[in-house]
Formats: C-alpha cells, sequence, structure tokens
C-alpha cells in the first residue's frame, strides 16, 4: 500500500516489522501478497490473545469445551455447508490494466474519499444492492459514481461475476480425479459440526453447550490487501453453541453482550466498538451482526460476527452423511435437531485491533530538550514481554542479582534481560516492544535491597522490595 500523508496504520506496519511483530512471509524471495509470518513479539502476542480467548471460553464456562480438528475433511462436507455452491465473492476487472477487484472493496475505497453523508449514502445503495444479489445494478452504480482503476486509471469494467474462495488440492501421491480432490479449510466451523455428537456423547453434554476451536483456515481472497486484516492464510477462534428450537433470539442477544464485554477487557475503549447488523443474511442465518473496532484510516470494520445459524449445519450434514445428528432431550422426551449461535473472532484480525490501539507516539519535548517516544499501551495481560530486568551497569555483582530474580520470575511470566546501552535507550526499546513494567538492579539494591519499578504508560518509578517484585508484576497482569 502506498503510504498516505499522516497514515498511522503505515507507521503500526513499519513499526511492526522494525520491532518483530510481522514479517512479510518469505521477504528474501521478495514476499508472497497476503501472506505474513509473525516475529518473536508478534508470536507472544498472538498466543496471549488465543490464550486468553481459550481462557474465556473453556475454563469460565462449565459447558463450553474445546476441540481441535483436522484441516483436511471429507470433501462432501464442504458440498453439505453450502462453500462448493454460495462460498463466492463478486467480482470485477478492470480491462486496461487486467486487474481484479473485489466488487464491494472496490466501492468502498471509493466511498471513503467522499464526503461523509455522500460516502454513507454510496455504501448503504451498495449493501442493499448485494442483498438483492443485483450484479447489473451493482455495475451501474460503478458507472453512474465514476469509479476508476488505481492501476489504469480508467473506468472500462467487465461485468461482476461470482468467484469461489476455496483453496483445493488432491490427496494421493497419483490423485488426478475430481473425486480425489481436497479443499482447505475456509472456516473452522464445521469442523465442529461433524464432531457434535462425538463431543455430546462422550463429554455427557446437556443442551445448551458449546464447542470452541482455535485453528487455521485458508480463503482464495483474491483482492486481499489491509496488511494482516485479510490474508489467504489466517486463524479463527470460533464457538459454537448448540441450543434448543426456539431459544435463538434469546441466546444471540446473551452472545452479542457476553462477547462485547471481553473485548472491553483488552484494553479498548466502549466508544471504539460498534455493532453492525448484516443487511443481507447468510444462507444459513436468521440473524447477525459484526463487532466492529474503529480502526485507524478505515474506520469501523468487522474483527467478531456473531450468527444464528438455525439448524442449517447439523441438518444438512445429517442429509449428506445418512447419520442421524440429533440431541435427546430427556426435560422434553424427544429428538431434535439443536439450532446453533456462533461466534467468531480473527485472531489476526485481533492482533491488528490490538496493536493500532496500543500505538502511540508522544511528544515528550520540555524547554531544555526535545525527545519523543514510540509506545506500545498493551493491557498488561497480552504484553508479550511483562517484565524487563535491567542491571545498571556490568559489574559490581548487579547482574548476578538481575539474573536471580529472572530465574525467580521466568516460570511465572515472560521477562527479558539486558545489560546494554543506558537506562535510558533500554526503557526506550522496551516501550517500543510494550513491555508493561522494568525493573532496575542498581548499587543501592545491594544495600537494602530495593529495586526501581519503572511503569511503561506513565513512565512513573518507584522504590520497591526486590522480594515483591514477582507478586507485583502477576498482580497487576491478572486476566479481567
Amino acid at each position: 500500500m502506498a503510504k498516505e500523508p499522516n497514515s498511522k496504520l503505515q507507521d503500526i506496519i513499519s513499526h511492526c516489522k522494525e520491532y518483530g511483530f510481522v514479517f512479510q512471509s518469505s521477504e528474501i524471495y521478495d514476499g508472497l501478497q497476503a501472506v505474513y509470518d509473525y516475529g518473536q513479539m508478534g508470536a507472544e502476542l498472538k498466543k496471549n490473545i488465543k490464550d486468553y480467548w481459550w481462557y474465556s471460553m473453556t475454563r469460565m464456562h462449565d459447558n463450553i469445551v474445546g476441540i481441535d480438528a483436522a484441516i483436511f475433511m471429507h470433501p462432501t462436507v464442504w458440498k453439505a455447508s453450502g462453500h462448493v455452491d454460495n462460498f463466492n465473492d463478486p467480482m470485477i476487472d478492470n480491462r486496461d490494466s487486467k486487474k481484479r477487484y473485489r466488487v464491494d472493496h472496490l466501492i468502498e475505497a471509493h466511498a471513503a474519499m467522499l464526503d461523509e453523508a455522500a460516502g454513507k449514502e454510496l455504501i448503504s445503495k451498495m449493501e442493499a444492492l448485494l442483498a438483492a444479489d443485483d450484479f447489473a445494478g451493482l455495475k451501474q452504480l460503478i458507472d453512474d459514481n465514476g469509479i476508476k482503476c488505481d492501476i489504469s486509471g480508467t473506468g472500462y469494467w467487465t461485468d461482476i461475476r461470482q468467484f469461489n474462495l476455496m483453496f483445493d488440492t488432491q490427496m494421493g501421491s497419483t490423485s488426478t480425479e475430481e473425486d480425489d480432490k481436497v479443499y482447505l479449510r475456509p472456516e473452522t466451523a464445521q469442523g465442529i459440526f461433524v464432531n457434535f455428537l462425538n463431543v455430546q456423547k462422550t463429554g455427557r453434554m446437556k443442551i445448551p453447550f458449546g464447542i470452541a476451536q482455535v485453528g487455521k483456515a485458508f480463503r482464495n481472497e483474491i483482492v486481499a490487501r489491509g496488511f494482516i486484516f485479510r490474508m489467504r492464510e489466517f486463524e479463527q477462534m470460533e464457538m459454537q453453541y448448540f441450543i434448543k428450537p426456539g431459544t435463538q433470539k434469546e441466546w444471540y442477544e446473551y452472545w452479542k453482550e457476553t462477547r462485547i464485554k471481553w473485548h472491553k477487557t483488552l484494553g479498548i475503549p466502549a466508544e471504539q466498538y460498534n455493532f453492525h447488523n448484516h443487511v443481507k443474511l447468510a444462507h444459513y442465518a436468521d440473524a447477525a451482526c459484526d463487532i466492529e473496532y474503529n480502526f485507524p484510516d478505515w474506520g469501523f470494520k468487522e474483527v467478531e460476527g456473531i450468527h444464528s445459524r438455525t439448524d442449517f449445519d447439523l441438518s444438512r450434514h445429517q442429509e449428506y452423511s445418512k447419520k442421524k445428528l440429533t440431541y435427546f432431550d430427556t426435560e422434553e422426551n424427544k429428538h431434535y435437531v439443536p439450532y446453533v449461535i456462533e461466534t467468531s473472532i480473527g485472531l489476526d484480525r485481533t492482533v491488528m485491533m490490538v496493536l493500532s490501539e496500543a500505538y502511540e507516539e508522544q511528544d515528550l519535548s520540555t524547554a531544555e530538550k526535545q525527545d519523543s517516544r514510540v509506545v506500545l499501551k498493551f493491557a498488561p495481560h497480552l504484553a508479550p514481554i511483562k517484565l524487563a530486568v535491567l542491571p545498571l551497569t556490568k559489574k559490581d555483582g548487579l547482574p548476578d542479582v538481575a539474573k536471580q530474580l529472572m530465574d525467580e520470575c521466568r516460570p511465572h511470566f515472560k521477562c527479558f534481560y539486558e545489560e546494554k546501552d543506558t537506562i535510558g535507550k533500554r526503557y526506550r526499546r522496551q516501550d517500543a516492544i510494550g513491555t508493561p513494567f522494568c525493573v532496575t538492579i542498581d548499587h543501592q539494591t545491594l544495600e537494602d535491597k530495593t529495586v526501581t519499578m519503572r511503569h511503561r504508560d506513565s513512565m512513573e518509578q518507584e522504590r520497591i522490595p526486590l522480594d515483591k517484585v514477582k507478586d507485583m508484576v502477576l498482580e497487576k497482569i491478572k486476566q479481567f
């Protein structure tokens, strides 16, 4: 993406590369478009978010359990789910540049350049046409608004058509027939649905109950842009909640409220979130909404979807597999196919959301000197490193005391040790990777067993007993 003036997003992307959060995949070979690798800091951040979601879902709910389903599944799974026939996006090509665009992205990009009222009107018209599958109307909307290709600068467009987003491959060393085709899963949900009875019976689960999963998914996005917001290989955190038919409205509202509460524990203010109700419902849903975050430069974009999926999935798999996928309700004394409420959050999008909210450039200049810093204000329980242990000098036994503190703390949380450069430079490096606490071991430590604890956000320093460091950090990084 071309750098825009005062683009906070571009600054965040550059910061992620410089400090080991996210790298372009296969960068030494000029990269692979819309595929990214997490560096040492990004991997820790991502794992912390993943673990926190898993903790919130499976440990804090007695009736939700987790599974880990395989990426490869029987190809009929995707026929039953509707992905083979319906997992499409409307696309359009520019005849001059040969560049392909997803229609909604093309129109949204144009709307972003208009004033607020005109932009909202254009988006509203687009959503109505998408809901009606009116491709001729969408093409006319593009023409009427003079929307041009950003490469050729022309509006010489093809007709709009659907494009399936699933990656396929063949299973077996000599597989060439269509019957041998398998897919890289485009979502993790189907692995939960096909294991519904396995989990219900072995866990003796009673309705209502949930099955959670974190896993990779793959989509052949033709227009994949926006850093780690939209990638071809990504990770989802999904929970399918199985309920009695007829109760879906109350459970849908329950999970909307529950999920937005969780988001607010990420250290993000309520005003940065928005609920967006779907205009066009997916083929399986009777209600659906997105939790959106106000991203820098973009505005509100989806990070999590909440869907009332009815009994579509289990009914379809029952039909295609010829296996009964019903639940016997002892209170009702009857069998039925459960309805499902889904919560599906993009792990990579959540990483990007947390980074976007945490990133801050601060001018610390005074009348005496110019100064500034870049700081990542992560919620302490999400920060890649919780504590930096910094001996003031490399001599006089200070490193020995520092390493003893490291040994005490490292079994409980991620720590970092550094003795190079001035203490000020070391503080700045820790600010840049979001470490909430730094402890400096100095000569006074040798005398009275106290250390200087520095707090990232306020930059305030306090003197505390050496033997209280571990407990203080543990208290501060407790999950909400």
